[in-house]
């Protein structure tokens, strides 16, 4: 526990600026080659907001109690760096180095980490404390979520290191955590519930009383693991993920042949293709095949490349497309309703609707649904959602920056935490208040 006296509020931390930032990392270069007149970047309890940190090395640093909101931290080395009860929501770390620091009540939610080495992190419990107006300690407001554990939901931690972490009662929940190595980690108590899992490493790690529910647990390694009141009820495993294609005999271009023709003459020639229920994770270069007015009920994308796809007027019901990028695809007049899109990326995707001539010469809509959609953590940046219907959609942290909503109904919609920046919402069914 942190006990330092006169501790300001989260929501009055002093801003630094870039210019005030670059001066500090300078020094503190000196300071790790052991120069006269360097100093340790030592910014605790400061606004680091949107600041660039990217590719510096700041090892040894002292971020205690921070706000890193949508700071860069890429490609950076903060061994050893202390980030206790920070706040780095929806922060850049990619491919960052991050071995033995400290994350102890750290607020990482919705952050990208793919890539990243944080073998031996210390991500147990902590909080600050501070002295109340008689002098006793309280518990100090902190600036995301709630309590003292270290909080990691809706984060991109694909690849990661964490080898050997210190995760006791850590929150992973809808965390992307493919391919992650957790060998030897203490992840007793941890909750990795709606976490995708894929091929994730937990060799000898500490798994007694953690939570695997709702969780995606193909490929995953669970060899030697304490495994003492571990919680699996609800996790998908390879038995969940759909038929695969190659069961059907032919290959996805052969399978378009005939749905092409269908498309191109109204439904007279040719046959619609139907891919419910189907496992498409595999199918390489995906994004390349026009799949206009397909039927692909339940089918499961997980993972899938869809940039710049062609996906309009199709039917998605109920289909998985957690974690894919979606940059630029075109879903106009498309159906997802129920969908599970947690952390997918659909910047400037389009989700319009599509607009077709009746015999009267009138013009008929046919609107992007997303009814009870899972956007959950969801990047939607510039993306256009004119239109669009979104009723009982849940957009807890999810990012609608620069967006045009122009029209969409957001009826019944939960949006916890949601950002709106920038928005174009001239008509749009809203409540800004759940927000």
């Amino acid at each position: 526990m942190e006990r330092p006296n006169q501790i300001p509020d989260p929501g009055a931390l002093p801003r630094v600026t870039q210019n005030e930032l670059d001066k500090m990392i300078a020094l503190h270069q000196d300071f790790l080659k052991g120069k006269r007149g360097g100093a340790r970047v030592v910014l605790a309890y400061k606004n680091l907001s949107r600041l660039d940190f990217s590719g510096h090395d700041l090892s040894q640093a002292d971020f205690t109690g921070s706000i890193f909101i949508e700071a860069n931290l890429s490609d950076g080395n903060f061994s050893n760096a202390t980030f206790f009860a920070s706040d780095l929501r929806n922060a850049n770390l990619r491919n960052a180095i991050f071995k033995r620091a400290d994350f102890r009540g750290a607020y990482v939610a919705g952050a990208n980490l793919s890539g990243a080495d944080m073998a031996d992190a210390d991500m147990r419990e902590g909080k600050i404390m501070q002295r109340g107006e008689k002098g006793e300690l309280t518990d100090r407001k902190r600036s995301g979520g709630k309590g003292a554990k270290t909080i990691f939901t809706g984060a991109k931690l694909s690849n990661t290191n964490m080898k050997g972490a210190q995760a006791k009662s850590a929150d992973f929940s809808d965390a992307d955590l493919t391919g992650v190595n957790l060998a030897q980690a203490d992840l007793s108590g941890a909750n990795f519930f709606g976490a995708n899992l894929t091929d994730s490493d937990f060799n000898g790690a500490n798994l007694a009383f953690a939570s695997l529910r709702s969780a995606i647990i193909t490929g995953i390694n669970l060899q030697r693991v304490e495994k003492q009141g571990l919680e699996v009820m609800g996790a998908i495993d390879e038995d969940d993920m759909g038929v695969k294609l190659e069961q059907l005999g032919k290959t996805l271009p052969e399978l378009l042949e005939d749905h092409t023709v269908w498309v191109a003459t109204a439904g007279k020639r040719g046959k619609q293709l139907d891919l419910s229920g189907y496992d498409l994770r595999d199918v390489l270069d995906l994004n390349r095949f026009p799949m206009t007015a397909v039927r692909a009920i339940g089918a499961n994308f997980l993972s899938q490349n869809l940039t710049k796809a062609d996906l309009q007027s199709a039917t998605f019901d109920r289909s998985d497309f957690r974690d894919c990028k979606m940059q630029e695809a075109d879903l106009r007049g498309s159906s997802l309703k129920y969908a599970q899109m947690a952390r997918a990326d659909l910047s400037h995707a389009v989700l319009s609707p599509l607009k077709f001539k009746n015999a009267d010469g009138s013009v008929r809509k046919q609107r992007v649904d997303l009814s009870g959609a899972n956007l959950r953590y969801c990047i939607l940046r510039n993306a256009d959602l004119r239109d669009a219907v979104l009723m009982g959609v849940d957009l807890t942290h999810a990012v609608l920056n620069g967006c045009d909503l122009r029209r969409a109904d957001f009826t019944g919609a939960i949006l916890r935490d949601a950002s709106f920046e920038m928005c174009k919402m001239d008509d749009a069914i809203i409540d800004l208040g759940a927000i």
